[in-house]
């Protein structure tokens, strides 16, 4: 039996998500929301002491992070399999997933809440329940010192420390996405693969913030990888149905009111 735990509008889960429907597996969904703190139970602690989504239990053995959660699949279950087989593609895979989890992940996670979570979780929550949510994010969690670096964040955007250079690094890694695609169909070579759908949600995060003008009239490689991962049958169905309607109204207006900021940092 397979149970995954996950969110909507986590970018994390929505890989798994997507690598779990391309690899045809029935799976048991527990909701998790992290915008509610949901992840702090010391229920969920038990299962991911990060708090973070996703987790992945099979057979009640528990598999955490996303990247190892999704090898994990493709080792343990026949069907389509997203990894290469090709030596060389097999490295450029690893290259963009070793880069999501070490640089772009802790990127994204600074790019949403200066653009849109901060504002979300004010909305929703009184001042004393918001100071719990904050006080409950482990340490570690997206990143060393991801609890004290929210904090500051939800407190002052863009204006946070170091938030800017987040925001550089992610116009980093969509321009070399650029580059790769203008070598070849998908991000590892001529084949759909583990690469793909693991930055899949990264570019559709950005979509989601309503930002899309980064890459619609500089990055055109990326803008026809884009046009082309949303045309693939099992996508809405996978990562943006899993997202509430209210969530993802949040994200866009947010985001959008965000793009004129993100936009001075990345041209200056």
């Amino acid at each position: 039996m397979l149970e995954l735990y996950h969110h909507g509008s986590s970018v994390c889960a929505a890989k798994v998500r997507w690598a779990m429907v391309l690899k045809e597996l029935d799976f048991e969904t527990h909701y998790i929301d992290i915008l509610k703190g949901e992840q702090f139970t010391p229920e969920y602690a038990k299962i991911n002491p990060k708090s973070v989504v996703p987790s992945l239990v099979h057979d009640g053995n528990i598999i955490n992070e996303s990247t190892v959660i999704m090898e994990y699949l493709d080792l343990a279950f026949p069907g389509k399999n997203l990894t290469p087989d090709n030596p060389l593609e097999y490295v450029k895979t690893r290259y963009w997933t070793k880069a999501l989890d070490e640089l772009l992940h802790p990127a994204c996670g600074t790019l949403t809440f200066a653009s849109s979570h901060r504002h979300i979780v004010k909305k929703n929550m009184s001042e004393e329940a918001l100071a719990e949510f904050l006080a409950s994010t482990p340490d570690h969690s997206v990143t060393v010192g991801w609890a004290d670096y929210k904090k500051q964040i939800v407190k002052y955007g863009f204006e946070a420390p170091g938030v800017a250079d987040k925001v550089r690094l992610y116009d980093k890694y969509l321009k070399q996405m650029n580059e790769d695609l203008q070598q070849h169909k998908w991000l590892a070579g001529e084949a759909f693969g583990l690469a793909d759908v693991s930055l899949t949600p990264y570019v559709n995060r950005v979509a989601m913030l309503g930002m899309s003008a980064w890459w619609e009239d500089s990055l055109p490689y990326l803008a026809d990888w884009w046009v082309r991962i949303q045309a693939e049958p099992t996508f809405k169905s996978a990562i943006l149905d899993w997202c509430p309607q209210d969530l993802t109204d949040d994200l866009l207006t947010f985001g959008s009111q965000s793009w004129p900021e993100v936009k001075k940092i990345i041209s200056a």
